[in-house]
């Protein structure tokens, strides 16, 4: 039984959940090489790379298998390595591994020596590079071996004169050290460092759905607060094998990938692809008996959209959602071909999992869930005042019987935040939502895409949650367009499924099938009909940039 979490964990019958460390709590030491020492071939991670993969499709090691005590022994050969090229406690080093499994060595090595990770998207572009690297001040980058990623990287580092070294792993590229064949000379052991559990462990950039993306930085303590995303929102359970769909490069990995999940004894899947497919997704998924996923909303749509769910879901017993909110009838249909509830939950790149469908809460299709009880997050007004039910007002975390643990730093003395979500002890998310009598919360919007019409308050994905329902809609957004009279129109941005045309009669249908379902203020005054949507690096989608193209094209 390697489910460690009940040292640091005490969940109560009533659901509540308190969190308690050590000051010298590292998870890479305490968790990682305690389960190493105890149980040395427990499964940590298998590795599976998919035929989309560009950087190893000509060698025929495409799966492998990682237990605790390899782990243990390749984060100490990284740490070691990465000391020994002067990498140092408060370093920086900027992380661009896509889902290869040298990330998770790399990370737990940084850990180790008590250095900064900084986990980066590889569709970065060179411009947005060099502002990562230049804000942070970076001392490193270890990246992919792929030529178009190295090149990039390259050309960034020439503008960045505090990175050092650059490494690589899976293929040599002129001018990088390569990482995963280096540290094979490096000792398996390693004597450990004194880090403090209030030391920045992590450096994340918010996704950007709105404005340029800002250092978010998280202490040893975020580890311990992912305890309640897989115990009692995952459910991920000892022994089994969990799967969350996401790129190392945003916060979302953290929450699926490593921290949680092993704590509560779970191994994790790392599949490894270029080329998202759902037929392929969905083999794996049976194939290596996947008990718990996770996944944003945009894959569940996939599955739903293209009816692929008809031979069930493998072995999976629990399946949960976040990201964005999820439209109720794709949660409807997941459960009518699957049998199984897709849980919701709601958080930000600066915490963890502040609203969620916990284990034994009732579903209800198209809601957060409810509060956290290791955060109690409430909804307040303008004025700062908690709503009544009903109401609509913005989602924050009260001073009073808040935890800290998992949520961002406030400040750090070297680095410009660039904005912050504290305004004092009062942590504000930016989110719009409701709360039922029941206590469920329902999600609104961002306070940016909230917008009014005719003096009705509009949310975008109340609309978008019925505009997916018709067969011919794929995917969608709303957005409010300027309008001398109502203030604003309803604007949706639409993709077809194959086969259905975008034409005048197609957007008549699709008007008539929302009015018949909501209110008239609710209804699109403007179609517009694209072949995808502008989504972020973690696949959310950006509603500001198709107000911005909406905004330029009026100029």
């Amino acid at each position: 039984m390697s489910a460690i979490f009940t040292e640091y964990c005490t969940l109560k019958d009533t659901g509540e959940m308190t969190l308690d460390a050590p000051n010298n709590f590292n998870f890479a030491y305490d968790v990682v090489d305690r389960i190493a020492a105890e149980e040395p071939d427990r499964c940590a991670l298998i590795w599976l790379q998919d035929e989309s993969c560009l950087l190893y499709e000509h060698t025929d090691n495409h799966m492998r298998t990682f237990t605790f005590a390899d782990m243990s022994r390749l984060s100490n050969q990284a740490a070691n390595y990465l000391t020994s090229c002067g990498i140092k406690k408060g370093d920086r080093v900027m992380l661009m591994l896509k889902r290869h499994y040298a990330y998770w060595y790399v990370l737990l090595g940084l850990h180790k020596i008590g250095a900064e990770a900084m986990p980066a998207a590889c569709m970065l572009g060179r411009e947005e590079l060099v502002f990562r690297m230049k804000s942070t001040k970076a001392s490193a980058v270890v990246c992919l071996g792929e030529d178009a990623l190295c090149g990039k990287v390259v050309d960034a580092v020439s503008e960045c004169p505090t990175v050092r070294h650059l490494f690589c792993v899976g293929c040599d590229y002129p001018g990088f050290e390569r990482f995963d064949t280096a540290i094979d000379s490096y000792p398996t052991e390693m004597a450990r460092v004194d880090t403090k559990i209030e030391d920045p462990i992590l450096l994340y950039f918010t996704s950007g759905t709105t404005g340029q993306p800002k250092i978010v930085a998280q202490d040893g303590t975020y580890p311990l607060a992912h305890i309640q995303t897989a115990l009692v929102w995952q459910n991920v359970r000892d022994g089994g094998l969990h799967l969350s769909v996401a790129d190392t490069g945003w916060g979302k990995a953290s929450w699926g990938k490593i921290y949680g999940q092993w704590m509560c004894g779970s191994a994790v899947l790392a599949y490894d692809f270029d080329v998202f497919s759902a037929v392929r997704m969905l083999e794996v998924i049976r194939k290596l008996k996947v008990t718990t996923f996770c996944a944003p909303p945009t894959i569940y749509r996939f599955f739903v959209k293209n009816n692929l769910l008809n031979e069930g879901f493998g072995e999976v017993e629990y399946a949960t959602t976040a990201g964005e909110a999820i439209n109720p009838e794709i949660v409807e249909q997941f459960k009518k071909h699957t049998g199984l509830e897709i849980h919701a939950g709601y958080g930000q790149t600066e915490s963890t999992l502040l609203v969620g469908e916990f284990r034994g809460d009732p579903i209800r299709p198209g809601s957060m869930g409810k509060p956290s009880s290791l955060y109690h997050p409430i909804i307040v007004d303008e004025n700062g005042n908690e709503c009544a039910d009903e109401e609509a007002g913005e989602i924050v975390l009260p001073a009073a019987g808040r935890c800290d643990m998992g949520l961002c730093i406030r400040s750090i003395p070297d680095l410009q935040m660039g904005g912050t979500v504290w305004e004092g002890d009062l942590y504000r998310t930016g989110d719009i939502a409701r709360r039922d009598k029941d206590g469920y919360f329902w999600f609104i919007g961002r306070v940016d895409d909230v917008f009014k019409s005719s003096g009705y308050r509009v949310s975008p994905f109340e609309v978008e949650s019925v505009l997916i329902q018709h067969p011919a809609v794929m995917e969608c957004a709303v957005t409010g367009v300027p309008d001398e009279r109502r203030g604003f129109v309803v604007k949706a941005t639409v993709v077809l499924r194959e086969g259905y045309l975008p034409d005048r009669a197609m957007t008549n249908t699709l008007r008539d099938f929302v009015k018949d379902k909501t209110a008239d203020y609710k209804v699109p005054r403007i179609i517009d009909y694209v072949d995808k949507l502008p989504r972020t690096f973690s696949g959310k989608i950006r509603h500001v940039e198709i107000r911005e193209r909406d905004a330029n094209n009026r100029a």
